[in-house]
């Protein structure tokens, strides 16, 4: 789907990844990209005539995570955002007239142009990215209606964090006792099997001491046998009491070794438990998106692209449009129980930015208390809540963010896209990538 255009993967990885900060080089390999991969079935001859007239700017100051994306159609640029303001802007090229690129909201889900591990390389995903027909910016916006963060997460997650690597470490010790445990009952085992080996071999002797004796034809051969018998009596009773010293000793050992296979049994029992709360911990500070649709009267709720909570909301007013505004948190604020929130919307005309409009929607807005109290205080840096008249678009799916198409714009790609049957996968090399709506369409 769009949320998925590489173009934003790239601009994420040049930031979140502070061994990948943006040099000269990374900046002109994003105005290739975006400019690219921004084409919707347009013209690639007249895109390259007009890229390299533009330039890519960046701000002096070290940039700071990247939170929001926004796309100007009308100004044909992309401009990134952190906490503290722009952090890029570069040049596009959109779409011709009945291939439009489509004016909506979406997120990045995928890094395509080099692969970084999820796991070890700092590739945080769900940028969002603001397709505008106009130019827009995110501006600061107070209301009681945006969420706060969750009292103490932070140190709750850093306290489940810590409790899962104890518990993982003495899980690793518990094991290396068990391991250490058996091989020391290995060795007293060696004692025991020999001495019973022995004893073995000394019973033998002493049946054929026995039968000697009792086929002894002379006082002579009779009194050699009875010698026989009595050291192979000596010889058995000897080893019977190694046998039972061995035994004697192995016994603690062994018990030992069950002992420590039981702890290291209990300790990994522990380990994952540990691990599970501690990932709980964590998801808790994940960005957590809500949608609200003036359309379908309704509010959704997706935590790592995958939907948590859907429930009715009540708008006044409901026949009224209410406007498309997209509220981003920003960062944490009075000691982390407060929040920063900025908004970008969509279609004002106010030279506040849209905040009143963005407020006047938020106080349109009533939300069930049960949905409130399930809600309340997720809110995490680069959560977001999205307000609009228009419902969720089919591109919403399994595994994506939300994607918002706004009705009133051109979507001259996405329907040509949506007439394609085939699929086919992205041209992964530079400098020249093929459009997503070019022949054959990717299943995004």
């Amino acid at each position: 789907m769009i949320s998925s255009w590489v173009w934003a993967s790239v601009a994420a990885s040049c930031f979140l990844n502070p061994r990948h900060r943006p040099t000269l080089l990374q900046l002109a390999g994003l105005i290739i990209v975006s400019w690219a991969v921004l084409i919707v079935m347009g013209d690639h001859a007249g895109a390259a005539s007009t890229r390299n007239e533009r330039a890519v700017a960046s701000v002096e100051r070290t940039a700071g995570e990247p939170s929001i994306a926004i796309v100007s159609l009308r100004n044909q640029r992309i401009t990134v955002y952190d906490a503290n303001g722009w952090i890029l802007r570069a040049p596009v090229s959109s779409g011709q007239k009945g291939r439009e690129t489509p004016a909506g909201i979406f997120s990045v889900i995928q890094k395509e142009a080099e692969h970084y591990s999820n796991l070890y390389d700092d590739a945080k995903l769900g940028m969002r990215v603001i397709v505008a027909p106009t130019d827009g910016a995110p501006v600061e916006i107070a209301h009681p209606a945006l969420f706060s963060p969750k009292p103490g997460a932070g140190a709750v997650a850093a306290a489940r964090a810590a409790e899962a690597q104890d518990a993982a470490s003495k899980a690793d010790q518990a094991r290396l006792a068990a391991a250490t445990a058996s091989r020391e009952s290995a060795r007293a085992m060696a004692p025991v099997r020999a001495a019973e080996k022995l004893k073995l071999k000394a019973e033998a002797q002493l049946v054929a001491a026995e039968r000697a004796v009792a086929s002894a034809g002379s006082a002579e051969a009779k009194e050699r046998a009875e010698d026989a018998k009595a050291k192979a009596d000596a010889s058995v009773a000897e080893l019977e009491a190694q046998v039972a010293a061995a035994k004697a000793e192995l016994q603690p050992k062994l018990d030992a070794a069950t002992s420590a296979r039981e702890a290291a049994v209990e300790a990994e029992k522990i380990r994952v438990a540990a691990a599970e709360t501690a990932r709980e911990a964590a998801r808790d500070l994940e960005p957590v998106s809500v949608f609200i649709s003036r359309k379908t009267q309704r509010l959704y709720v997706r935590q790592a692209f995958q939907p948590i909570l859907e429930s009715p909301v009540t708008i006044q007013d409901v026949d009224r449009p209410i406007g498309t505004h997209v509220f981003t948190a920003m960062e944490r604020i009075g000691g982390g129980v407060d929040m920063r929130w900025s908004v970008v919307s969509l279609d004002s005309g106010h030279t506040d930015g849209g905040v009143a409009d963005a407020k006047a929607a938020l106080d349109r807005i009533a939300i069930p208390q049960d949905a409130l109290d399930r809600i309340a205080g997720i809110a995490s840096p680069r959560s977001s809540l999205i307000i609009s008249d228009e419902a969720l678009s089919a591109e919403t799916s399994k595994g994506t963010e939300f994607v918002v198409l706004m009705s009133g714009e051109p979507q001259g790609g996405i329907k040509f896209r949506r007439r394609g049957l085939e699929t086919a996968r992205y041209e992964r090399h530079l400098p020249y990538w093929r459009s997503p709506f070019a022949g054959p369409f990717s299943t995004w």
